[in-house]
């Protein structure tokens, strides 16, 4: 069953907008000039950007403090660029940058004349006495109906104080992740994000692109179910708080 939390739900269609000759980006919460009530960041969770680059052209960004970016291909192969080195990622692979502030990266589109759609996660780091590095993890989505290990650490005592997940399912399967037990007056907490499809999480229903934060004030479950086959959705247990 479903363990008792303050829940949050945000709708794909209700997401920050921008967009130039070259890139859209849909912003789940509050980045750049966009700023709305109820879009503040979830503990260390403070940046979900679904973003759309146009063939041959490439983007920057700066980070202001140290930080944990996860990059998430979705349609095509994307390039990123990092301490002068150029890795390419696609789908079914992850790119995971640990950045102290003040350092930057880009993504470039390597395609003559496609798009491509990639995810970008921002997690806070807790330590700044750590060097700039760069890794790619993969996972394989053939094995349905299960959360496969994405990034950060299972150890709630280790050095990120998360972890997350991806997970490929096929219709009206159910699955469980059971929330972990911690210290007395913490919270622990959850954030779902469905790629693909729809799902029904904690009995609320999502689509493509939603969110749901959940936070928890005791260990237990947290249940869902696909509604639609091939769904997609990644969990991050933001498990020191």
């Amino acid at each position: 069953m479903n363990t008792q939390a303050q829940v949050q739900i945000y709708l794909a269609g209700q997401r920050g907008h921008s967009e130039s000759g070259n890139h859209q980006s849909d912003y789940t919460f509050n980045y750049g000039v966009y700023s709305a009530e109820g879009r503040e960041p979830f503990g260390a969770l403070y940046l979900v950007n679904d973003e759309r680059l146009t063939a041959k052209s490439s983007l920057s960004w700066q980070i202001d403090e140290p930080t944990e970016v996860v990059l998430l291909p979705v349609k095509g192969e994307l390039d990123y660029s990092f301490n002068d080195l150029v890795t390419s990622l696609v789908p079914g692979q992850a790119g995971i940058l640990s950045l102290v502030a003040g350092v930057s990266y880009s993504v470039t589109n390597p395609y003559p004349s496609e798009s491509i759609n990639f995810i970008q996660f921002w997690l806070k780091k807790p330590l700044n006495d750590f060097s700039a590095v760069a890794s790619q993890t993969g996972f394989d989505l053939t094995q349905q109906n299960t959360l496969l290990p994405l990034f950060g650490e299972s150890d709630p005592e280790g050095a990120t104080g998360y972890q997350g997940f991806i997970g490929r399912y096929s219709g009206r399967q159910n699955g469980v992740y059971f929330v972990r037990p911690f210290m007395s007056g913490q919270k622990r907490r959850i954030f779902v994000f469905i790629l693909q499809g729809a799902f029904e999480v904690a009995n609320r229903l999502l689509h493509e692109k939603d969110g749901l934060a959940l936070e928890f004030e005791q260990s237990g479950e947290l249940e869902f179910e696909a509604l639609s086959n091939d769904a997609l959705l990644i969990l991050i247990d933001l498990l020191r708080e």
